[in-house]
């Protein structure tokens, strides 16, 4: 079983805005991260981004976020988690995470289309939440806070 942890828990109360990180939040069956303003039913329930992700982004990207004012550190590509220690790029649809103890996700999409208004796009001319980043749908809600598990789990 693969296990990594999450480093950064982002959420934004408005569409358009940055997602900011909080200590802890709750994820609520079949909606996303509580207070978030990107949660409804449906394949993007939960987004993730590997900080792995971030940082190739960071040597990619580094001077044109510098001319730009971009701290490119997660939560910038708009993930609501950022992990760290699990290759995200290894799940395929229909992966099961579980988070601390009790929360279950289910890979429901993987990567995205990106918007035409997206800011860090426009910014630093890239967004790696497109090819790199991945959702879930939330199978079983509960409270995860930052430095908590997440494991692959068979199923």
């Amino acid at each position: 079983m693969a296990t990594g942890r999450i480093v950064s828990i982002n959420l934004s109360r408005e569409k358009g805005t940055p997602k900011s990180p909080v200590e802890e939040a709750v994820l609520i069956e079949n909606h996303g991260v509580e207070g978030d303003a990107h949660a409804e039913p449906g394949v993007r329930q939960v987004s993730l981004l590997s900080l792995e992700s971030i940082e190739r982004a960071k040597e990619t990207l580094g001077q044109r976020a510098r001319q730009a004012s971009v701290a490119l550190d997660p939560g910038v590509f708009a993930e609501n988690l950022t992990t760290e220690g699990i290759d995200l790029s290894s799940l395929r649809l229909g992966s099961l995470l579980r988070i601390g103890g009790e929360v279950l996700l289910r890979v429901s999409k993987i990567g995205k289309e990106c918007h035409h208004g997206c800011v860090i796009l426009r910014q630093v001319g890239d967004c790696i939440m497109p090819r790199q980043g991945i959702f879930c749908e939330v199978l079983k809600g509960g409270r995860i806070r930052k430095g908590d598990t997440v494991e692959r789990i068979p199923g």
